[in-house]
């Protein structure tokens, strides 16, 4: 049985989606308190984090941080009553998976769940490269411990932004749409989020392209989508 931990300070939300989540199939448990979310969280007994933004003690967004420091992965669902672009782009640039904003549907939130453990399911049922490092030319692409360098220099990329270019660094030449990454990276195509690609492109450009406006690896293959450059000569 999945376990999801559920960190909200709000009772009638915590009721709510655990008893929806149980009726799932799901065991969730629910923590209240930002700083013993986080211990629960680290502890490594979750398949999934359902995350409040605004909590007592440590907030959502430290917490995300926290987390995506650790070496293990876990998808993360944010949720916030901020409905601005600015703090959708800050929760997903901390390295949510999703971002939920309340008022929230009850059916939206358990498919945004669904969507993310299938996504997982997806990744982890697909065949692994034998060579678990990638390089081209100045970047290095470590997959397994999730490792970016341009020449030798670590780059802090968030969750997304490391999936994002895993997928593209693995398939040098083929061309995605902004549904296809959708589906491969956040693993749901909803209508009105290509612009969550297009931002994350933009951020992932800004980090690893020497000059973003006239970039070497990611390229924009206009009318369709994106595509990893296969002509950069790809070393041992």
């Amino acid at each position: 049985m999945r376990k999801i931990l559920l960190i909200e300070d709000n009772p009638d939300i915590c009721e709510l989606v655990s008893l929806h989540l149980r009726d799932m199939g799901y065991s969730v448990e629910v923590e209240m308190d930002g700083d013993k979310g986080l211990l629960r969280a680290v502890s490594g007994e979750f398949q999934l984090i359902i995350l409040d933004l605004m909590l007592p003690g440590m907030n959502g967004l430290e917490i995300c941080t926290r987390l995506r420091a650790e070496l293990s992965y876990i998808p993360i669902l944010m949720l916030t009553a901020k409905s601005s672009e600015v703090d959708r782009i800050v929760g997903l640039e901390t390295g949510a998976d999703d971002y939920l904003i309340k008022p929230f549907s009850i059916h939206e939130l358990l498919a945004r769940v669904k969507a993310l453990f299938r996504r997982v399911e997806v990744l982890s049922s697909r065949p692994q490269p034998a060579d678990k490092r990638i390089v081209y030319g100045k970047l290095a692409i470590d997959l397994e411990k999730r490792d970016v360098r341009i020449s030798g220099v670590g780059v802090e990329l968030t969750a997304k932004e490391f999936d994002l270019l895993a997928q593209f660094a693995a398939n040098p030449g083929k061309v995605y749409s902004r549904k296809q990454l959708l589906d491969l990276v956040w693993g749901y195509q909803h209508d009105g989020y290509e612009h969550t690609v297009n931002s994350h492109i933009n951020r992932l450009r800004g980090k690893i392209e020497p000059d973003r406006n006239n970039p070497q690896f990611l390229l924009t293959v206009w009318g369709v989508g994106y595509k990893f450059n296969d002509v950069m000569e790809q070393q041992g």
